[in-house]
């Protein structure tokens, strides 16, 4: 799907246990200025719900797993994140939807720039208009 896509990331594996790097522009496509993370979220839940213009993420599955289901455009995939060696790269106008959260999942996204509200597109409708306004 353009603009979201799973991206394997690096590990380094020793008898002391793993280890993955992550740099910006090197190991996902964007420069990274705002880390976050997702936690305590209950099993039964759905989050997301929303789309941006302009931001890139990365999300990454630290322990536990959920799936996000990706729209852009005609197109709609649901991935499985259950692994810190895979991140769920999502571009400007994917709208993403977040469940089936199991095992007290801990999420990690890296933000390519600082939080912006008005980057936000939070009504499906709106977001359905600007993709077709802008992808055709």
């Amino acid at each position: 799907m353009l603009n979201c896509s799973l991206i394997r990331l690096k590990v380094i594996c020793s008898e002391q246990g793993s280890l993955t790097p992550i740099e910006g522009t090197r190991d996902i496509p964007f420069e990274i200025k705002r880390v976050y993370y997702i936690y305590g979220v209950p099993d039964d839940a759905v989050r997301g719900f929303h789309a941006h213009r302009r931001l890139h993420q990365v999300l990454i599955c630290l322990h536990g797993s959920f799936k996000v289901e990706c729209e852009f455009g005609d197109e709609r995939e649901v991935y499985e994140l259950n692994s810190p060696e895979y991140g769920l790269y999502v571009g400007p106008y994917v709208w993403r939807v977040m469940f089936d959260f199991k095992d007290d999942p801990i999420v990690l996204v890296l933000a390519s720039d600082y939080y912006d509200e008005s980057d936000y597109i939070r009504d499906y409708n709106l977001f359905r208009e600007e993709v077709k306004k802008l992808f055709g």
